[in-house]
């Protein structure tokens, strides 16, 4: 939260006329969740700032670099199993980054979305199971897929954060997937109209966000770095 006061104030100081802040679909206060409530206090800061703004609050969003298909693709290459989060599935409406990209600097370059707070989700929404079919379909790998209890999912997340340099899934990405990413809360409206996404989450779009095939190692492993 400093870290935004900090960019606010700098702004202020610069001239800056608007600040765009993303955030997260599910932001909002007194939930439980560390990373929810600090995102929605990020908001709050903005909003109050004086300045002109657009806030984003956005599901997943993928692309080249991104967590979701760069750590998907390495687990399908390290182990042939994959374990869904609770016992029911949940829906996503994956985003593509380039689609954030474009309603990013429509806002900042055409003055648009001014003082606004919206929700950006993809055009399409399916379960998780189905997102994670279609990435292993381009990966080539066939896991087999099975439903885990969000209390086995959240110790797992607990020892990835504490053993690997960049988590395999974090503590944060467990309640999010628990609790679905396709309905913003507090209630905020959809992007639409020609700012709204429209690219689907094809094979071709994972395709271009994947990384170099390979499986983890010892060096995605804190205690084997330096």
């Amino acid at each position: 939260m400093q870290g935004t006061r900090n960019v606010v104030s700098a702004a202020r100081r610069a001239g800056v006329r608007k600040i765009a802040l993303m955030s997260f679909i599910r932001a909002r206060p007194n939930c439980g969740a560390p990373y929810h409530e600090s995102k929605f206090a990020a908001e709050e800061i903005v909003r109050n700032s004086g300045s002109d703004y657009t806030i984003l609050k956005a599901g997943v969003i993928y692309g080249q670099g991104d967590h979701m298909l760069d750590h998907l693709s390495h687990a399908f290459h390290t182990i042939p199993i994959f374990a869904l989060v609770g016992l029911k599935d949940r829906p996503v409406r994956p985003t593509a980054v380039a689609d954030v990209a474009r309603i990013i600097a429509a806002s900042l370059t055409e003055d648009r979305l001014s003082r606004e707070t919206i929700t950006v989700v993809g055009p399409e929404e399916m379960t998780l199971a189905e997102a994670v079919q279609r990435v292993a379909n381009v990966v080539g790998k066939h896991p087999l897929t099975f439903r885990m209890p969000v209390w086995f999912h959240r110790a797992f997340a607990w020892a990835c954060e504490r053993t690997m340099r960049v988590p395999l899934v974090s503590t944060a990405q467990v309640r999010m997937l628990a609790e679905g990413l396709t309905e913003p809360l507090p209630p905020t409206p959809f992007v639409s109209g020609d700012l709204a996404p429209q690219t689907m989450f094809t094979d071709e779009q994972i395709r271009a966000g994947l990384p170099e095939a390979k499986a983890f190692g010892l060096s995605d492993l804190r205690c084997c770095t330096t």
